[in-house]
């Protein structure tokens, strides 16, 4: 059994030729690469924490490198899993893991020190004792668990985050008892309880400044001053796990437990694998994506992140053959991410593939527009086992039912941390106006909306006037007027933006 001890210098690099072979042996101690300079124990040790206990960890801070030892072999072969399908990124910068060529870390503890107390401090946490007295802990110190109560900000929220999102990463650490979720400061900002206060403490410590997503959904993660939620109801805002008999309160549906069981049958039926696109979620991928897609389908949320395969592609049927076109599709999914290109099928023309740019904004508007009615007809949205949409070959005349949309000016999303991106809803009656000249008067936006079939309910300009709200008589009669208006050439060269809005007038 090969073990290390660290000589005098704390790095002797002889020590570690060899150490970057991909496909070492299993082993409980892992190596870890390029990290990045002002990296601390802490944050590293947090890395394997979701995994299983923690037993020692040597930091290279001359090689940007570090050792990882796992209480257990098959914990670190879990953790090596995990983050061969998902790069773990560290202050938003990629870092390597592998397994060593070692079997144990033996560190030379007066060298070590300083990494030693932050261990000791973490599991002292792990194990629910107070650190150890008279261990001296450096700036990553752990300070007894006032609370269980953790108040969670969400920075740089570009995806929704759902009450169920945010129950799946927490409950690594621990029953989660309570959780109350609002908007304040326009910040999400969230309340969870805990049984015990060193669960919260674990989680904060694993968790503040991770991104739930890639490069988004930050959490800022601190001790609530309450040491206890009341949660008078259980809804998509607020859920009291301890108490399912809770009313919903304020019209919410409650979830009800046999359609969530049978959601989350359904979903992993479909088998979404975690993370089949590397990089597409950050260190807190959720574990099981089909619960966490089952709570999204749940929750009519897309949940980015989770991508179902990383299938870009949709199958949409029931299609009203008359009337649909590749442009009124392209418009219609745009609303909820980058329409690549879109085939109408040449024998059967009720069904067409439409290709998204990434597997997230396939699973929203998979979510948002399954269901919904388009040319009076109800569509059915699906995963298409397709990877890519094929173009006809060269002089080859499809009557014009494949498109290309990939140098479209019309894409919602290309601009990364776009507005847009925060304002994705479902469908619905109330229909949200943009990029309206000072010379278009109210009477006729109506009248241009009221020519696309429908009866238009109500409108309502904001102060500035370039922007509207315009209600329809039905979600069917928005998508119709959407589909005709969106980019629509309101003159002093000004193109019409349609989206849905979560307002109603």
């Amino acid at each position: 059994m090969s073990s290390m001890v660290v000589t005098a210098n704390g790095n002797d690099s002889k020590k570690f030729k060899g150490e970057d072979k991909m496909d070492g042996a299993p082993s409980r101690v892992l190596h870890i690469r390029k990290l990045p300079g002002e990296v601390t124990e802490t944050e590293v040790i947090a890395l394997g924490l979701p995994f299983g206990k923690v037993t020692n960890i040597l930091m290279l801070k001359g090689k940007n490198q570090a050792f990882l030892e796992l209480a257990t072999e098959e914990a670190a072969i879990t953790m090596v899993n995990y983050y061969s399908a998902v790069t773990p990124h560290l202050r938003n910068q990629p870092i390597y893991i592998q397994y060593s060529n070692h079997k144990e870390l033996k560190t030379d503890n007066t060298l070590n020190q300083r990494a030693q107390a932050v261990l000791q401090a973490v599991t002292a946490v792990q194990t629910a004792n107070t650190p150890l007295s008279g261990t001296t802990v450096s700036e990553s110190a752990v300070t007894p668990a006032q609370s269980p109560v953790l108040r969670i900000i969400i920075d740089n929220m570009y995806y929704p985050v759902t009450l169920d999102v945010l129950h799946q990463i927490f409950s690594k650490f621990g029953a989660v008892l309570k959780i109350i979720t609002f908007t304040k400061n326009n910040q999400f900002q969230a309340l969870l309880q805990y049984g015990d206060p060193v669960n919260a403490q674990q989680a904060k410590l694993a968790l503040d400044g991770q991104n739930i997503y890639n490069a988004c959904c930050t959490l800022r993660i601190d001790f609530s001053k309450l040491v206890n939620l009341n949660v008078k109801y259980n809804n998509d805002k607020s859920r009291d796990y301890t108490r399912p008999d809770l009313p919903s309160g304020d019209g919410q549906p409650a979830l009800d437990p046999a359609i969530a069981a049978a959601f989350a049958k359904e979903t992993s039926l479909l088998g979404l694998p975690v993370a089949a696109v590397p990089g597409a979620l950050s260190p807190l991928a959720i574990p099981n994506a089909a619960a966490a897609a089952a709570a999204a389908a749940a929750g009519r949320v897309g949940m980015p992140g989770v991508s179902a395969g990383g299938n870009t592609v949709l199958l949409v049927s029931n299609l009203n053959e008359e009337m649909v076109t590749p442009q009124s599709l392209f418009t219609l999914f745009g609303v909820y991410g980058d329409v690549q290109r879109v085939k109408i099928l040449y024998n059967k023309k009720d069904s067409a593939l439409i290709q998204m740019a990434d597997g997230n904004q396939s699973q929203l508007a998979m979510n948002h527009l399954n269901g919904q009615k388009m040319y009076g007809k109800i569509i059915r949205v699906t995963l298409s086992k397709h990877q890519t949409v094929q173009l006809p070959r060269e002089g080859l005349d499809d009557q014009g039912l494949t498109k290309d949309f990939g140098n479209s000016p019309l894409h919602r999303f290309k601009k990364p941390g776009s507005k847009n991106f925060q304002n994705i809803f479902p469908p619905s009656a109330t229909l949200h106006l943009s990029n309206i000249p000072p010379s278009v008067a109210e009477e006729d936006l109506r009248t241009l909306f009221a020519n696309t079939g429908g009866t238009v309910k109500a409108f309502k300009f904001f102060q500035d006037h370039k922007m509207a709200l315009l209600q329809m008589a039905t979600v069917e009669e928005a998508i119709q007027a959407l589909i005709d208006l969106h980019n629509y050439n309101l003159g002093e060269n000004h193109h019409l933006r349609v989206s849905f809005s979560k307002s109603t007038i």
